[in-house]
């Protein structure tokens, strides 16, 4: 026979583990909604002929963070976007996988340059993404919004985001 006091430590184990488990699947299962907006930081992109362009990026950090990424979300404004800081420079290949809105994606070097641009990648498309070698950060922009603005190859990009690193690293 269970005394009152473990019978009620094993209903209360029982829903904690009720509870538990759906939070856990949704961490690791593939994403089926929007993720809540992250923190973000302002980032200013700097062309040649010094004219400056600010946004305010949502900072991806941590693997789930990266792996949602803008999925699910049918816009992205045209001052906002999402940066994915690398905890050191690597190959970045990126996907539109559940992305709704059009995407530039912009990959920064280890220079904090610009060093490529990928315009008005396709809504829900499995292609992959490349950035054609290593860089520190991947940022995500509304669809046309680097032709538009004249954001290039070469351009300087400051934040704040760019000295975070990714959590345990």
């Amino acid at each position: 026979m269970m005394s009152f006091k473990a019978g009620r430590w094993l209903v209360l184990a029982a829903c904690m583990a009720t509870v538990s488990v759906p939070v856990m699947a949704a961490e690791t299962g593939e994403p089926t909604h929007a993720q809540p907006a992250l923190p973000t930081a302002p980032l200013t992109i700097t062309g040649a002929n010094g004219v400056a362009h600010v946004f305010t990026v949502e900072k991806a950090m941590t693997p789930r963070e990266q792996q949602v990424g803008e999925m699910f979300r049918p816009t992205v404004p045209a001052d906002s976007g999402m940066i994915f800081v690398w905890p050191f420079p690597r190959q970045s290949d990126m996907w539109m996988e559940n992305t709704l809105a059009p995407l530039d994606i912009v990959f920064i070097g280890a220079d904090n340059r610009v060093s490529s641009i990928v315009e008005n990648a396709v809504p829900l498309s499995l292609a992959r993404i490349s950035s054609h070698g290593p860089v520190r950060a991947t940022l995500e922009l509304q669809g046309g919004i680097t032709e538009k603005l004249g954001i290039v190859v070469g351009d300087r990009v400051e934040s704040a985001a760019l000295a975070t690193q990714p959590p345990g690293k």
